[in-house]
């Protein structure tokens, strides 16, 4: 079996064992996720989804190489629209923009009605992804945060319940126990972030000083954005 990546490694692990589950792989490359999942007795059926159909091709080989034919089976699908209503426990959604993200889940929302799993690794626009589930009865139940090949991979595992009231907007941003639990890659993140940001403040300061109108309007932000990561730091001390 092909060894996954760290990245696709840390999003398997946050899926919860379901006996005689099913789960559901969309955008699912080369179906190693789908694969590990049944392998490592999971989920006893994987849906391995995809849009394109070279990688859903190349997914098949794999499947078929590890003899798993029977157990996990490939669609061509826009999102979820090759996805009965209630056919699947746990959905994964990886490796692809937050907007992205939000409008899968947004047009499939009559197919998640019994998913009990969501497993979601949005590339960007993270707490908007955090927003919506919120906002539409979700609990975000497990995070992790990855750092492979130069770029940082935030990560969570969102389950049916409702969040709570007065959600921070610290825990939107960062994501509420990669904080508290003091995430190792978090506080790397963090400590990257503050220094590009102190950078640049640096030379919007310069400009401002010059008379520049947009960079003093694009300062005020700025201050704001470096008062929330250090909000974010304090929880490492």
């Amino acid at each position: 079996m092909n060894r996954l990546s760290a990245r696709m490694a840390a999003v398997a692990a946050l899926c919860l064992k379901k006996e005689g589950g099913c789960g559901a792989d969309v955008g699912c490359d080369h179906g190693y996720v789908s694969i590990f999942l049944v392998k490592t007795g999971i989920f006893e059926k994987m849906l391995a989804m995809d849009l394109r159909k070279g990688p859903l091709c190349a997914a098949k080989e794999n499947i078929s190489k590890e003899g798993l034919g029977g157990s996990i089976e490939c669609r061509l699908s826009d999102g979820l629209a090759s996805l009965n209503e209630d056919e699947a426990d746990a959905v994964i959604l990886a490796g692809m923009g937050g907007e992205l993200i939000r409008r899968i889940l947004m047009e499939g929302k009559n197919k998640l009605r019994k998913t009990s799993q969501l497993i979601l690794q949005p590339q960007s626009e993270v707490r908007s992804v955090r927003e919506y589930l919120i906002g539409n009865g979700y609990t975000i139940t497990a995070e992790d945060m990855v750092f492979e090949d130069g770029k940082f991979y935030p990560m969570f595992r969102a389950e049916p319940g409702k969040a709570g009231d007065g959600i921070k907007e610290l825990f939107l941003e960062y994501g509420r126990q990669t904080l508290e639990n003091r995430h190792p890659v978090l506080k790397k993140y963090l400590d990257h972030r503050l220094e590009m940001e102190t950078a640049v403040s640096g030379q919007l300061k310069s400009a401002a000083e010059n008379g520049s109108e947009r960079s003093e309007a694009r300062l005020s932000d700025l201050e704001k954005e470096l008062n929330m990561l250090r909000q974010a730091l304090s929880y490492y001390e």
